[in-house]
């Protein structure tokens, strides 16, 4: 954790250093209903998967409060309409390409989670990495989604538009990780994980830049940090539902693996890699999903910025 100070430190000069501070010429409201509103909805969609973990689906906890969740983000929806100071301006989200960029970071988000949070369990729990080479470990993705992005923004995007490379993206995403619902108790990193990685590098490096990036396109100097902020949380929001929603998977299917079953060292570790392996099938699921949404709402061709807060054209 200590690490973080220091990155911290660096982002503080760097904000000092390059930061101006502009006062906006007229200062907005705090939207209050929205802001408890929205915060309750997605705190009880939360509770109600992590929920689901130590009780059942079908208790009625858990689906009184994924129920409340959906209705109070339904009525955040409402109350954003019909307030004068929208803590989330429908402006911003009614532009098709960009809500479909903020569905895919969202979902992206959800999928991807996966793989950071069960594979550093398989890799420390089965060949007993430690957690410097478990970090490590991830390190031939993180190039890889670098390397991707720069690619996919200085090059792809400018010639085959936003919708092919989410698409294609997301289908990598998922193909990476139903290759890593193959492993086994003794599986290689070079031969059986590394692969895994790499493909979803690739996935994840065209579906989230090209997500992020789009989800900013055009918008207005004033709708600017509202635009942002809304692509930040929808990763977040993203990965916190994904995480509750994955965890309570793999428990399922642990527990399920378990039935019967002495609880020695063997059978315990059998089990705990199932729930892995059942969990990378769910988020490469999820991946497909995030193919299908993508492909529907995002429009074909290549985007066009014309004017600051103007919609971007498409040329086909």
């Amino acid at each position: 954790m200590y690490i973080n100070l220091v990155l911290a430190v660096i982002a503080v000069a760097g904000a000092l250093t390059l930061l101006t501070n502009v006062r906006p010429p007229q200062r907005s409201r705090i939207d209050i209903p929205g802001t408890l509103t929205v915060s309750a909805g997605l705190f009880a969609l939360v509770y109600g998967f992590s929920h689901a973990e130590t009780t059942s689906w079908g208790n009625h906890l858990t689906v009184g409060s994924l129920v409340t969740g959906a209705g109070l983000l339904f009525a955040f929806a409402v109350l954003q309409a019909r307030t004068r100071h929208p803590l989330l301006p429908p402006r911003v989200v009614t532009d098709r390409n960009r809500a479909a960029s903020f569905l895919s970071v969202g979902i992206a988000g959800a999928a991807m989670f996966a793989v950071f949070l069960f594979l550093t369990y398989y890799l420390q729990q089965n060949p007993g990495y430690s957690p410097i080479t478990t970090g490590a470990a991830f390190l031939p993705m993180t190039v890889t989604i670098v390397v991707t992005s720069m690619v996919a923004m200085t090059k792809l995007q400018t010639l085959v538009g936003p919708r092919p490379l989410v698409v294609v993206g997301m289908l990598l995403g998922g193909a990476g990780m139903a290759m890593l619902t193959g492993l086994g108790l003794h599986a290689s990193y070079v031969a059986d994980i590394m692969p895994a990685l790499l493909v979803m590098g690739v996935g994840i490096g065209l579906a989230m830049s090209t997500s992020m990036s789009n989800a900013t396109l055009g918008v207005a100097a004033s709708d600017a940090g509202v635009a942002s902020a809304t692509v930040s949380a929808s990763q977040q929001i993203g990965g916190s539902i994904g995480t509750a929603l994955l965890s309570t998977i793999a428990s399922s299917a642990f527990t399920s693996a378990m039935a019967g079953s002495a609880p020695t060292r063997v059978a315990l570790a059998h089990a705990s890699v199932h729930g892995y392996t059942v969990a990378f099938g769910w988020a490469a699921g999820i991946f497909v999903v995030g193919a299908v949404v993508a492909g529907v709402l995002f429009r074909h061709g290549r985007v066009v910025v014309v004017a600051e807060g103007a919609a971007p054209a498409f040329a086909h």
